[in-house]
Formats: C-alpha cells, structure tokens, sequence
C-alpha cells in the first residue's frame, strides 16, 4: 500500500486540468494558473506530452513545461503529472500499452526524464501512469500478443468443473484484466525508481462499458488512489441528459466501491462544451456543473478536476471543453463551480472527514456476466435485454429506482463484496440480470442469506456460470438458494404484468417458468409460477425470473418496483437517517454522516418544483441550508427545491 500522508494532508481538492501545448506562451500559461488560484481552485493536471519535449536528436527540452510547474508553485497550484509518452497527434486518450520490447524501453527512458525532471518542483504533487485505461476490446500490440503467451503458459488449472461440458475458457478476457493491471503497476514501480513513494493516480474512463477491464481490488495495492473520467457526451450513452446527475452518481459509487479503503478522486468531470469531438455535442449548463461536483463529493470523492480549464489550440478537441471563455475570461460554469469550493472551504471541518452513509442495499454486477453477453451476441433485431448493455442497465435500474426513492445504494463488483462477516441482517443484495455467477460465489451467496441477509435476483441471473455454461438444469447449483428450479424460459415480445406479492410489476423479455421446491409462490400466470420467495437460513430470498428492473427503466417509471423494494427491504430498519417519504421522480440524494452530523445532498431533475418529505430517523435532527441555487427551502422535513436545483442540508 502506498503512502497517502500527502492525500490526507489536502483531503478536498477541486481544480481543473491547464492544457499545455506549442504555441502558448508563459505569459498565457501564467494567467491560467493565476485563474485556477482566483477561482479557490488548488490543483490540476498536466499532460507531459513527449513529443512537445523529446526532440528529434533526442535531446529533451523541458521550457514549455516548466513554464506550468513554476506557474503552479507561484500560484500553490498542486499537479498531477499525467505521463504521455510520444504518440500520434489525432491520439486524444494517449499511450495505453506498449507495442513491443523496444517501445517498453523508450517508454522507460521517457519515464526517466520526465519523473527526475519534474519532481524538483513544490508543486509536483504526483503522477498519473496512463490516462483513461481501458480499450474495450483485446490489446492487438505484439507486445500484448508476447505477454499473453507468457502469462497462459502460467496459469495453473483453475479449480473449475463444467460436469463435463464443452465451454469457453474467457481467456482473452481474463488476460485484458491482468494486462492493464501488469502495465499500471510497471508503469508504477518505473516512476518510484526515480520518486519513491510518490502519490499514483489512475483514471478509469467509460466506465459503464469498460469495467469488466478493470482489477481494482488488485489495483489498491499499488495506487495512492483510485480516479475516472466522467464525460457526458463521451461515457453516458445508457443515458438521457435527465439521467445524466444518476450517471455521474452511478459512476462515482462504482470507483467508490473499487477504491475501498484509499481514498477515491475524480479526476475528469466534462468542463466545457465539445463540437467535433465526443459521440455527441453538448456544453454543460451551469446547474449541470454544480451537480456533478456535489454528486461527487457526496459520494465521498477527495474533489474533482475538470477538464478542461483552458481551449487547446490544436487537435481534433480545438477550442473546445474549457471553463475560459476565449478570452481567457471565468465562464459561468467556472463561476458556478466556484460557488461549491467557497461552500465545501466553509464547511471544511464537515467535508475533509465526512463517509458515505450507506444502507447496507448493495447492487451486484459481475464482469463475468459482461463478458459472457459481449461473447454471445449475434446480430439480427436489437433487443435491450440482450443486446451488450443490458446486464449493466438492469443493475442501474434498480440503481436508478433506489435513488427516488431517496435511498443510498452501493454498486460493487461481486469481488468487492466483504462475504467474510458472522451476520447480514440488515444488509441485502441486488442481482438484476447477472447472467453469470462465477461458481467460487455459490457458497458465498448461499452463506450471506444463511447469515441472515436479503437477496432479490433478477432476469436471467444465474442462468451460466463463469464460462456461459448453462446451468438451468436437473442439478441447478442455486436450487437450494434460490428454492426453486427453472422449468423455462420463454422469449415474450410486448411488456407483460406479472403479479408479484399484490404488486403489478412489468416482466420484460423473458418470462421464466419455475417449480418450486422450498420456495413460497409470489406470482403465478395460468398454472406457471413466475416468481417466488425463500427462507433460507436467517435471510431471504426474492426471485423474479424476468427482466423487472429494465422493464421498468423502458417504461420510465419505477412506482411499482419501489413499492416491491420497499416492502422487502423495510427501509425503516436500516442504517439511513432519511429516506424520501415517497418516491419523487427524478429526484436523487446523496447522504454524508460525520460523528452525529449528516448532510443531504438533494438533486431536483425534475422538470417543476418539487415539494417533498423526508422520514427521518432522528427527529430531533435540525436543518440548516448550506447551499442552495435557487432559493430552495427547508421546513422542518419538508423539502421545496426547483427543477434543475441542488439543495445541500446539515442536519444537526
């Protein structure tokens, strides 16, 4: 575990990325830097292109550079140095692997110079191996190609029995996971040669489609603290400009939950608006911006960068992104922005220490399962359910429909999972359309309800195992759990009604037959049960073979399955000292406790005005308003915010 004096020491860091390129001059770069001190912003990220310091007789020419980090330590400006070894001019994300022995070691010189070079520098505060990790398919390098070899001729044979059926090995897909994580941690090591002990920072990036390339338990052991990008009109196409304060909120608990005990920072919020560049166009609002950093903050985030602070000139990403206007004058994004710094610097004492309070409702996603739906796709008519996407959607479904609800869920690969406690009462688990659960999780789901925890399973949950074995069979290894068998699944055309426990919910996709064993019938159709619910041990579980959750996120409405969830998950014993009184409709709120102090963080993406209650668990809790941006208001538990507004709360 690295050392994290220096991220303790500056717990809340808010900022924005100085893009420095041929062509600005120190006097430019030191007005930028002068604009991030003016804005109470204290740190940035540079990217230290080679090809803008190697030059072509191979000497090193640093001038442009330290024109930034001198303008940094003037100013008190902390900078991550974002390590970008030469690559093509039209490359916008950078270098993610090498391509062959001999780029690996200029790649190491290059690490050499840059490292020894910048961290002279006060300002130097530490470095980013490679920006946005993640490709989204296999890495087709030689160099790759080499290291896969090596690594399969290493492997041992997996614990793994398929009873004897044929099956896919995910070898490609196991070796991507490993890969990123053996090029992050030499990329690593090579900077502490030179910097021992310096603070590592990576940025995930499209993390919706790329987390299955992602080890984060394995990731902790070598990084300071773990980051990601979060750009609207490059990551969220799972959603509408809505949705887009869920996705961000989504995004943030993922890297939350994949830090674990380092700490966690956002390192690539969208600042400025794009043209040419992103799958779409777009240019924040000012509301837009302070959502998005609340959001992160209320989800324990260290701060957040934006990019970026200043146009690039050149590029496929000319003159766009910035928080400048052209004239290097504060756009009202920037403005806005400054408004949040001033409110957390306030309130500092609350923020530097403040955890996520959490309610013990964990959302589960396998990147098995998103392995398993990429490797079965075929073409022919779209459907969402299993088209690449739906395991992920049918998680923020229940992701989406839990935050209306004003409940604080976590979203966890199953890895990141704590399954070594005695008891989880109190606790539950989501598996919405996780169609693959690896068999080592068998027992530990089986111990988690024994404990005394909840599990609702969705979809096709279950339906393989890690290598797309089907496992719905004579024999199926979760009938116990789950205290029913599968007789079938059947593919449905239109949205059905499936009534479960009094609750009409929608049955998307697929309708499965089941026949129950322990289980007690929730929901039957003619003679077929289509849902159920088992005592198994202390806990319980809930089964709705059909796609309930993105069913819903279709229709755009999560009432009924709210209704559902709050009933099985009683809400009121769990650790949440506010939930909505009833669910609001794009509506969401993010929750912040340190010692007896708890701040709400309330986002309206509601089109109106809402005017909403909170049930409290401590009723003698008092609020006082501590930001507010368009006049909302707070009664006792009464809540009156404006659409697109944010309202932050401390309750004391």
């Amino acid at each position: 575990m690295q050392n994290t004096a220096k991220e303790q020491a500056t717990p809340i860091m808010i900022g924005a990325e100085v893009f420095i390129e041929p062509g600005q001059t120190p006097k430019e770069i030191d007005l930028w830097f002068r604009r991030l001190q003016e804005a109470g912003m204290t740190v940035t990220r540079i990217r230290l292109f080679e090809t803008y310091m190697r030059k072509p007789d191979g000497k090193w020419d640093y001038t442009l550079f330290d024109a930034a980090y001198k303008a940094a330590d003037k100013y008190g400006i902390k900078v991550y140095g974002n390590l970008f070894p030469a690559t093509a001019f039209t490359d916008l994300g950078g270098l993610k692997f090498p391509k062959d022995e001999d780029h690996l070691g200029t790649i190491a010189r290059y690490v050499e110079n840059v490292v020894t070079h910048f961290k002279q520098f006060d300002s130097c505060y530490g470095w980013v191996p490679v920006n946005e990790p993640g490709v989204g398919h296999f890495p087709q390098e030689q160099f790759a190609t080499d290291k896969y070899r090596e690594w399969k001729a290493a492997q041992a044979h997996p614990e793994y029995n398929s009873g004897g059926y044929d099956h896919f090995d995910f070898a490609d897909e196991r070796f991507h996971l490993y890969y990123n994580t053996w090029f992050l941690k030499w990329l690593t090591d090579e900077i502490h040669k030179y910097d021992p002990d310096s603070i590592i920072h990576v940025n995930n990036h499209a993390i919706f489609k790329n987390v299955a390339e992602y080890n984060f338990t394995d990731w902790r052991d070598f990084l300071t603290s773990l980051g990601g990008s979060a750009h609207a009109s490059w990551h969220f196409s799972y959603f509408n400009r809505e949705q887009y304060a869920l996705a961000v909120s989504a995004n943030c608990e993922i890297i939350r939950s994949g830090a674990g005990e380092i700490p966690w920072f956002m390192t690539e919020l969208q600042g400025g608006n794009n043209t040419y560049s992103g799958f779409l166009s777009l240019c924040p609002t000012k509301q837009e911006i302070t959502q998005w950093l609340w959001i992160a903050i209320g989800a324990e985030s260290k701060g957040a960068i934006f990019w970026c602070l200043n146009p690039r000139s050149s590029g496929i990403e000319a003159g766009e992104w910035a928080m400048l206007n052209y004239h290097n004058e504060p756009s009202d994004r920037l403005q806005a922005a400054v408004e949040v710094i001033n409110t957390v610097n306030e309130h500092i004492g609350f923020f530097e220490e403040a955890k996520v309070v959490a309610s013990g409702i964990n959302i589960l996603y396998t990147r098995e399962s998103i392995w398993v739906e990429k490797k079965l796709q075929t073409g022919g008519k779209s459907y969402e359910g299993r088209d690449e996407g739906g395991v992920m959607k049918s998680a923020l479904a229940y992701f989406e429909a839990l935050s209306e609800a004003g409940v604080q869920a976590n979203l966890k690969e199953i890895s990141e999972f704590d399954f070594s406690k005695r008891s989880y009462d109190g606790i539950a688990i989501i598996l919405a359309h996780q169609i693959a659960i690896p068999s080592k999780y068998w027992p530990l789901l089986e111990a988690f309800v024994t404990k005394g925890g909840k599990l609702i399973a969705d979809g096709l949950t279950g339906y393989y195992d890690e290598n797309a074995v089907a496992l719905m069979r004579l024999g199926f290894p979760l009938r116990n759990l789950l205290g029913a068998d599968v007789l079938e699944y059947k593919a449905i055309d239109d949205m059905e009604e499936m009534v479960v426990d009094g609750i009409a919910l929608p049955a998307y996709q697929w309708r499965g037959s089941l026949k129950a064993t322990t289980a007690t019938v929730l929901a039957a159709r003619n003679d077929d049960i289509t849902a159920t619910e088992n005592n198994f041990g202390k806990g319980k579980v809930y089964w709705l073979p059909s796609l309930v959750g993105l069913g819903s996120r279709i229709l755009s409405s999560y009432d009924h399955l709210n209704l559902f969830l709050a009933k099985v998950l009683n809400y009121s014993t769990l650790n949440l000292p506010f939930v909505f009184e009833e669910p609001q409709k794009g509506v969401l709120m993010k929750l912040l406790g340190n010692n007896k102090e708890i701040v709400t963080i309330i986002i309206n993406k509601a089109v109106v005005r809402r005017e909403l209650k909170l049930i409290p668990q401590n009723s003698s809790l008092q609020p006082i308003v501590l930001f507010a941006n368009n006049g909302g208001k707070v009664g006792g538990n009464h809540i009156s915010i404006e659409a697109e507004e944010i309202l932050v709360i401390k309750w004391v």
